[in-house]
């Protein structure tokens, strides 16, 4: 049947506008991006199989070449141009939203917010750190140590050698308390110190060190001035 033919709530450009473009399958926002079908096939049953060759999977259906995406019937290279396009223009967007979401770590707020998720669900404590540039935005986080419940180990050469690698200007760490609290340990609370030392002598800093409870608590160095003792 082709689109002319569906009553207009079926019809996709016409459901967009009158329900809002979250009441639309895939296959029917597909069908608008497609504009039309052959004689054999609608655009919302291009747009089903255009889902089919990529296993139900909008983000696989995105990483297809337009040379594949134009082995569909009905897909010509006005048609695979625009898919891409509007599929470049959803990585460009979610890319955008990354560099201003909660990338610059200039508070212990910001690390929680960062972190928390990561940690305070852990049945094991588990070592981070986060390498900033100048501005305290965020460059990479990486883990590097996982443990037990109540110690992990944390290699201070690693850790430095990590951060000459990625040129921060400098970083946090952060750790996590899968049992008690948020309180850190004297083994915590010299392996901060011993960190700030190693690094020094490279000109990069260590802002905080940030202890994530498991109930949701957390407990910033920084905040505490300990880091500069």
């Amino acid at each position: 049947m082709k689109i002319k033919d569906l009553y207009n709530d079926e019809k996709p450009r016409e459901k967009l506008l009158e329900k809002g473009a979250d009441a639309l399958s895939v296959a029917e926002l597909l069908a608008i991006l497609l504009r039309s079908g052959t004689r054999k096939k609608n655009a919302i049953e291009i747009g089903r199989e255009l889902l089919n060759i990529s296993g139900g999977s909008l983000k696989a259906l995105s990483g297809l070449s337009a040379e594949l995406l134009m082995e569909v019937e009905g897909v010509g290279k006005e048609k695979a141009a625009i898919l891409k396009a509007t599929f470049e223009l959803g990585k460009r967007k979610e890319m955008e939203m990354d560099r201003h979401s909660s990338q610059l770590m200039n508070s212990p707020q910001a690390v929680y917010k960062s972190m928390g998720p990561i940690l305070k669900h852990l049945d094991h404590e588990e070592c981070w750190v986060l390498f900033l540039n100048r501005d305290n935005s965020l460059l990479a986080k990486e883990k590097f140590s996982s443990g037990g419940q109540d110690a992990t180990i944390m290699d201070i050469k690693i850790i430095v050698r990590r951060a000459l690698e990625r040129k921060c200007s400098a970083m946090i760490l952060v750790h996590n308390h899968p049992c008690g609290s948020a309180i850190p340990s004297s083994a915590d609370i010299s392996n901060t110190q011993k960190l700030r030392k190693a690094l020094a002598p490279f000109g990069i800093q260590l802002l905080d060190h940030v202890v994530i409870s498991h109930n949701g608590s957390y407990y910033s160095f920084a905040d505490e001035t300990m880091t500069n003792g």
